[in-house]
């Protein structure tokens, strides 16, 4: 028995409000309970392991923790959990607002062991999981009505990013850009009050201090130029960030075998991890020493800082980091792939660290002598901006969720150059992110554009009338005539002998021969017979299903089972859809 919780005759809009303001809090709870289990897990193994091998740390420990998220999702989830900022966007595009009452601790359990265990992802996309699942999970315990639901449903996830990275405005940013949520004037004081109180929670638990401290050089319009090139590192950098990481997804998907699989993920990503120590965990510890200006530190007991003489070279610093950044995306495929649980956003702040920082050296190297300087940390920080930008294909969340966890509002200018420059190249080689790249492939992503959006939503099956008479297409005049008496339609399907739809007649195309019964035993229903200007498949979008109205310019098509099965199955009305169409966007504006 499903248990609601009344609030005593209060307004619908006064109840989300309320509920908004607990989610906030409850998202906020969950962000700093995130965090915590992660450094409890990651120092705790340090404290226990690294004194004796430092090998065996960097080697073994991720693999051990992936196994055992693998093994906590199969046997005590039993559910996939992966993807946890994709699984949102699935949600929102197929209306499944009622998320999963487990996910309300799955994501945060699982990805805390793996991310803990050296893990190779970020910790935001469960989290954000999490936080939607708390909004979810509020609006059906308090029996809201849809549009509240999926406006709840958006401040769990808002609340998620604000209260990990304190940052409010950054939240709803994110929900707005990369969740495709339509913010309107009925919603937007929600998402506002469910961040603002995810960030208060997150200052009271962890403190004032924004989670990169940086140690920023003023700002120099000399090196505006520069970023401009930043930009466009980072928009080429983002194209092979989504697209390596798709590939390798499909290729590990290859093996059925999760044992095998989580043998050979684990292995790589301990060699990985062993010769570039940057790739333990979310990566964070040296973001920051980036962002605060400090000589880069390629981690204790690395292979390859052994090689002294690359690694006091000039070079050999941003050759070293170079690596990282291009490995990064195999180490954090590798950690999915085997069983952990996480991420790509956090990935996307290290590459975009690495890509900043890479480039601001290669450029000091380069021109050393010419006056320039080109600070480093800077550029650290406008990379993690640019990449975001490119990745997630979401600038505005990028520029201001930098500036916010950062507090590097000087570099505002660099921020919105770099990260629209990134974002248009990205958006040269591929129309979608990394998180709606595979939905879009199905034809049922969301869009900020409402027509689209709204037949996104709209569904074939459900608009499919089988209250027809059909007639075969050797049946006599007066077996036509039977089926016009016992009919309410004025349209008539014909098929054969195997239920094959072979055309239609219409009530009017017999209306004038119907009453002279000389002709009910020499007429057949072929003589009748249209042929229909086009079908419509069963399975078939409504995108491609309204081109058809369009095209052919009927206000009846019929509906088959497939292109190379012609089973008749129904008629679709175009006034039918026309009317569901007004009620969906009238119910998707949310006002």
């Amino acid at each position: 028995m499903k248990t609601k919780f009344s609030f005593l005759g209060l307004q619908e809009k006064t109840k989300l409000l309320i509920l908004a303001f607990l989610v906030g809090i409850c998202s906020g709870l969950a962000a700093v309970l995130l965090h915590t289990l992660i450094y409890l897990i990651k120092d705790g193994l340090s404290a226990a392991v690294m004194p004796f091998s430092s090998a065996l740390f960097y080697l073994v420990l991720p693999g051990i923790g992936m196994l055992i998220s693998a093994l906590m999702v199969k046997y005590l989830v039993r559910d996939n959990i992966g993807h946890g900022v994709t699984k949102v966007l699935v949600a929102v595009t197929k209306k499944e607002w009622s998320i999963k009452p487990h996910n309300l601790w799955s994501s945060l359990l699982t990805s805390s062991v793996t991310i803990g265990f050296g893990g190779s992802v970020g910790a935001e996309a469960p989290i954000v999981y999490t936080g939607a699942a708390i909004g979810s999970n509020f609006s059906r315990w308090c029996g809201m009505s849809y549009s509240s639901a999926t406006i709840l449903l958006g401040c769990g996830a808002a609340g998620a990013i604000s209260g990990i990275f304190k940052a409010p405005l950054a939240g709803v940013l994110f929900t707005l850009e990369v969740l495709l949520f339509n913010i309107s004037m009925t919603s937007i004081m929600p998402v506002l009050f469910s961040t603002v109180s995810a960030t208060v929670v997150s200052y009271i638990f962890t403190g004032m201090e924004p989670p990169f401290e940086c140690d920023l050089t003023p700002f120099s319009m000399v090196n505006m130029p520069f970023y401009l090139i930043l930009g466009l590192f980072c928009g080429l950098v983002s194209v092979y960030f989504l697209r390596t990481t798709l590939k390798l997804e499909d290729l590990l998907s290859r093996c059925r075998n999760q044992y095998l699989k989580w043998a050979f993920c684990a292995v790589s990503l301990g060699v990985l991890i062993l010769l570039f120590p940057p790739l333990f965990g979310e990566g964070y510890d040296s973001l920051i020493s980036f962002l605060k200006g400090s000589s880069p530190d390629p981690g204790e007991g690395a292979i390859v800082s052994g090689l002294t003489g690359l690694m006091t070279s000039n070079w050999g610093i941003p050759l070293f980091f170079l690596l990282v950044m291009v490995l990064k995306v195999f180490a954090m495929t590798f950690t999915n792939a085997g069983g952990g649980v996480g991420g790509t956003f956090g990935p996307t702040l290290f590459v975009g660290a690495m890509a900043g920082f890479v480039l601001a050296r290669s450029l000091n190297l380069v021109l050393a002598g010419s006056g320039l300087s080109f600070p480093e940390q800077n550029f650290v920080l406008v990379g993690m901006a640019g990449l975001m930008a490119g990745v997630m294909q979401a600038p505005m969340t990028a520029i201001f969720l930098i500036a916010e966890i950062t507090g590097g509002y000087d570099l505002f200018l660099p921020l919105i150059l770099t990260s629209t420059v990134s974002f248009g190249i990205m958006r040269f080689f591929e129309h979608y992110s990394i998180y709606s790249k595979r939905i879009a492939a199905t034809g049922e992503l969301l869009t900020h554009n409402n027509d689209q959006a709204v037949l996104t939503l709209l569904k074939t099956e459900s608009f499919i009338e089988n209250d027809f008479t059909p007639v075969q297409i050797d049946a006599t005049m007066r077996d036509m005539v039977k089926a016009i008496s016992a009919s309410r339609r004025s349209i008539f399907p014909v098929i054969d002998s195997k239920n094959r739809f072979q055309g239609y007649v219409a009530l009017d195309d017999v209306r004038k021969v119907m009453f002279d019964t000389s002709l009910y035993d020499t007429k057949h229903v072929f003589n009748f017979m249209q042929t229909a200007p086009d079908y419509i498949y069963q399975d078939e979008k409504m995108e491609s299903v309204m081109k058809k109205f369009e095209l052919t310019g009927a206000w009846n098509l019929p509906v088959v089972k497939s292109p190379e099965d012609r089973t008749y199955v129904g008629f679709i009305s175009k006034s039918k859809i026309f009317s569901s169409y007004r009620e969906e966007l009238k119910e998707l504006s949310l006002d």
